[in-house]
């Protein structure tokens, strides 16, 4: 059985997966909760995974994706894991990342505002020059000025450069019952000669899990704009690669903004554009399940519906009235998860039965029965 892990970090973003395999890999990190707010209701994201490795006699995750440079993807990240550009961020007590994927703006961004932002830059910098422990998701050819800029022999790097529309070396579905396709950073044809590349800050990836010979699968969408999910969607269906827009499990893009279903917020439902209704209602399993990484969804007429920042009420409708089609589909908010007044950590289950939301019950070793029922197929 395979585990996914969804915090609630409020608006940001933190995912481990556990494969059965016992490997570890981390979706981004942020420790966003403040310890001087009793009041605060996020968890101690730093203390949820330490406990959680202690538990498995590790010092390390075998992946750390930041998907991009946004502090709601890596705060706190300096202080909690060893990072080796710099013995500062070195000691007892620093948890070791085998492998970083991160995208190519984590490498080639300039003019990093957030300090920690450009800790976490050098860290990708340092073991990219160094031609180990890194994953860079990039057309190669958009690092070649950078090597060249930085003394790096571009092609002794190629290895570790992973362009869209591949699967990541690091996992196989025969070894570790995972692998992970890349959608997203893409470079997008615009004619015979030349290519543009499209949003090359953000990692967007499809995972299929293998389970007892039965697949199930899931998008991590990062920040994604409905605009490259306009082309992600267009791209994939070109290249006659349907199944890598299947999802049993989706994590929405930018904590349910109503900018990643289309142009307009709408007055009560987003309307969104063609290729994004056609991935979340045509795509989407049987029993598929939506996570929001997000505050509670406002009230209409609330002052946090006023917020121009999401989560948008708009688009959660949508989702809530469009996407999830049957009563075995689920939306699922993480500051929600399972009651407002007290978030806990959103663990889905990959197993035989596909993607099944563990009830706190059965977390808390209640019978069985009060776990979500299987779902078919």
């Amino acid at each position: 059985m395979h585990k996914l892990t969804f915090f609630p970090l409020g608006n940001a973003d933190c995912c481990r997966i556990d494969l059965q395999t016992g490997q570890k890999v981390l979706f981004d990190y942020a420790n966003t909760r403040d310890p001087a707010d009793k009041k605060d209701l996020r968890c101690d994201l730093e203390q949820e995974l330490r406990d959680d490795l202690t538990a498995a006699s590790r010092d390390y995750f075998d992946v750390v994706a930041f998907s991009h440079l946004d502090e709601d993807h890596y705060k706190g990240a300096s202080e909690f894991f060893w990072l080796c550009h710099a013995k500062k961020y070195q000691g007892d007590g620093r948890i070791k990342i085998n492998v970083m994927w991160v995208p190519a703006a984590a490498i080639t961004e300039t003019g990093l505002d957030n300090p920690e932002g450009r800790i976490i830059q050098a860290e990708a910098r340092h073991r990219f020059k160094q031609g180990h422990g890194i994953r860079v998701f990039s057309r190669p050819e958009k690092l070649r000025d950078w090597c060249k800029s930085n003394g790096v022999d571009f092609d002794k790097r190629k290895h570790l450069i992973t362009d869209a529309g591949n699967l990541t070396p690091e996992f196989t579905k025969s070894s570790d019952g995972v692998e992970f396709f890349v959608h997203s950073p893409f470079a997008k044809r615009l004619n015979e000669d030349d290519v543009e590349d499209r949003n090359q800050d953000s990692i967007v990836m499809h995972a299929t899990f293998v389970a007892d010979g039965i697949e199930t699968r899931i998008l991590l969408m990062a920040d994604c704009p409905h605009e490259i999910i306009a082309d992600i969607v267009d791209i994939t269906k070109a290249k006659k690669r349907l199944e890598r827009l299947n999802w049993d499990v989706v994590k929405l893009p930018h904590h349910c903004s109503y900018c990643s279903l289309g142009p307009e917020k709408g007055v009560d439902k987003t309307a969104p554009i063609d290729q994004v209704k056609e991935l979340f209602e045509d795509y989407r399993a049987e029993g598929g399940i939506i996570v929001s990484t997000s505050k509670p969804i406002p009230v209409k007429g609330s002052e946090e519906d006023k917020d121009k920042n999401p989560p948008h009420r708009q688009a959660a409708n949508y989702y809530k009235e469009d996407a999830v089609e049957s009563p075995a589909d689920e939306f699922k908010v993480t500051m929600e998860h399972p009651k407002v007044s007290a978030p806990k950590a959103l663990i889905i289950e990959i197993d035989r039965s596909k993607a099944t939301v563990v009830k706190r019950a059965a977390i808390l070793g209640a019978p069985a029965v009060a776990a979500s029922a299987p779902r078919a197929g």
